[in-house]
């Protein structure tokens, strides 16, 4: 046999299904059996060469110099910052532009919930999307459309206009979504809840920055459109980062989830065979490969199953906590001025303090993952806990400085819950499909926002402490549920 038979094994092929010489076999069985003749290496653990290893869960392990893992996650929170920081300039403005152009609060209203309407029929779908076709496609067109829907925005003279512009905001306005699940993929399942806590703690910045930049901006001539040809261009930048982003779909081939073949294959799996029938052609073509729309109707099909089958309790913790919170931000302004006759702008600056300290909070997920040993259920469930007990201390207490007290720790405990709820989903759920299940959660997340605003007028008419306090009844549900499920759960989201 010469040595160019060997030579012309197709590239890609693991070594331990590539031919070889005698010499080479020899070489190969002392690899695979140790110097010492120990236990032989698993086939799975031989790699193509130039391919990153992948582990059991489908991760990638980038080893060597120059890995692109650093320069990925500093874009991806320069996204973030970026997303944020255009966005906080408009929404909090919006309601005040659309009133400006004659609309009644009821038709801002409508208008706010068509938005949170689309989103709720569009976070799933987007998300499945972004699994089949990649991340990178996907937050690339989810980026240009809402630059578009803001660009729109800026051109906006008349209440409908305004409503149309809103249309492909509320549809692909998405981009942290899959940042979040571009994340899952880059990065081990052990490091995910302090990088995606990080990733929060710096889009977080950009709402913290933005509506001041905001405010000095609408005082302009003009200001409102200004501001939204300022987020359009940040979205158009955006755009141009993600382009040049060091990932790519090639990079993340051999990690990215198996969803061609089943919701539980390896891709590693899918290579190695399509090695083995390039050096063995079968006889027959192979059967072809599913339409995306295919993929997609499985995913949905399959997520459907999980969510109303086996997460249901989580999705269910997700709702009740996310109301919970809305109730506190629903009437803060409002209940502060009406219970301790404190200013709006002093209301403001306390507000501007929560946020800044919310983003803190991302950077301490880190210690607290140690300090818990891993266990993303028991922070999730502590911190439950403690967002319960603090709206319960807010609703009652009897001076301004138990709000300050109340809202500090709040800030903490409210952003480390919404991190580890979305860790949770993805060690639970799997990492088949992680933008489908993160935008599940967005869209259980959006149910949240169009209950919120009619919860809280209710609980409103009897007393300003009872949007809190109807918060804390939640969360404390949230609680129970937590602690019901807690066998069945805490096993499966422990980090070796």
């Amino acid at each position: 046999m010469g040595a160019g038979r060997w030579e012309a094994t197709p590239p890609g092929c693991p070594e331990w299904r590539r031919p070889c010489s005698w010499a080479g076999r020899v070489s190969l069985l002392q690899d695979r059996t140790g110097p010492e003749g120990g236990r032989a290496a698993s086939p799975s653990s031989m790699e193509a060469p130039g391919c990153p290893s992948v582990s059991r869960e489908g991760r990638q392990e980038e080893s060597g110099p120059g890995r692109p893992a650093a320069r990925s996650l500093l874009c991806l929170y320069l996204l973030g910052f970026m997303d944020l920081f255009g966005v906080s300039m408009i929404v909090p403005l919006l309601n005040l532009h659309m009133k400006s152009l004659g609309a009644s609060p009821s038709t801002a209203g409508v208008v706010g919930s068509f938005y949170g309407a689309l989103q709720l029929f569009s976070s799933t779908i987007v998300g499945c999307w972004s699994d089949v076709s990649g991340r990178k496609h996907s937050l690339l067109v989810c980026i240009l459309f809402s630059a578009l829907g803001y660009f729109l925005l800026g051109l906006s003279t008349s209440i409908i206009l305004v409503a149309i512009a809103r249309i492909p905001v509320g549809i692909f306005k998405h981009t942290l979504s899959i940042s979040r699940a571009l994340l899952s993929d880059l990065v081990s399942e052990r490091e995910r809840p302090l990088i995606i806590g990080q990733f929060n703690a710096a889009s977080s910045m950009g709402f913290i920055l933005g509506p001041v930049v905001g405010g000095y901006l609408t005082e302009l001539e003009g200001g409102f459109y200004l501001m939204s040809f300022i987020c359009f261009s940040i979205f158009i930048l955006n755009a141009g980062l993600v382009w040049i982003s060091p990932w790519s779909e090639a990079n993340l081939g051999c990690a990215k989830k198996g969803l061609q073949n089943s919701n539980t294959q390896m891709q590693m799996v899918a290579e190695k065979a399509k090695c083995q029938r390039q050096v063995y052609p079968a006889p027959t073509e192979p059967p072809p490969s599913p339409s995306p729309c295919a993929q997609a109707t499985s995913i949905l099909r399959n997520t459907k199953t999980l969510v109303f089958s086996e997460m249901w309790d989580i999705f269910l913790v997700r709702l009740l906590m996310s109301v919970a919170v809305m109730l506190y931000h629903s009437n803060f302004v409002l209940a502060i001025e009406e219970r301790f006759e404190v200013k709006p702008k002093v209301t403001g600056y306390l507000i501007s303090y929560c946020s800044a300290l919310g983003a803190l909070a991302g950077f301490a997920l880190g210690p607290v993952t140690r300090l818990y040993k891993q266990d993303t259920y028991a922070i999730l469930l502590h911190s439950s806990m403690l967002t319960s007990g603090l709206l319960l201390l807010y609703s009652t207490t009897l001076s301004i400085w138990g709000v300050v007290l109340a809202s500090t720790l709040l800030a903490f405990s409210t952003a480390i819950g919404r991190t580890c709820i979305t860790d949770l989903q993805l060690a639970v759920g799997g990492s088949q499909a992680s933008g489908t299940l993160i935008g599940v959660g967005q869209s259980v997340t959006a149910i949240g926002r169009v209950v919120t605003p009619l919860l809280s007028g209710i609980a409103q008419e009897f007393s300003p402490r009872g949007p809190p306090g109807l918060g804390a009844a939640l969360a404390f549900v949230a609680v129970l549920v937590m602690a019901a499920n807690r066998r069945r759960y805490g096993a499966k989201v422990k980090r070796n």
